[in-house]
């Protein structure tokens, strides 16, 4: 899958989770969007030729330096991770 189709599948499953979502998936679906976002975004600016799993490894940094740095309850880290995994199988 190209990098292209997958941001494009991932945006398509951020926009339609919150549709399905109770309370606390939407908030951590924005929240790991936002992380998408601007992975995506460092990497169109920089012009980087990424793979969806290069991406992924970009966004997975950046969710542990968050982790880390305490932004996020474990309940919410438990949605995250949850919302991360389903995004993470639209590259296979």
């Amino acid at each position: 899958m190209s990098f292209e189709t997958y941001v494009e599948a991932a945006q398509q499953f951020f926009d339609e989770l919150v549709d399905r979502a109770d309370d606390d998936e939407l908030f951590a679906g924005g929240y790991l969007r936002g992380h998408f976002d601007l992975a995506v975004g460092y990497a169109q600016v920089e012009e980087l030729d990424l793979q969806p799993e290069e991406l992924n490894t970009k966004i997975e940094e950046s969710l542990v330096k968050a982790y880390r740095n305490g932004e996020l309850t474990d309940e919410d880290k438990e949605h995250v991770v949850s919302i991360w995994e389903q995004v993470k199988e639209l590259a296979a």
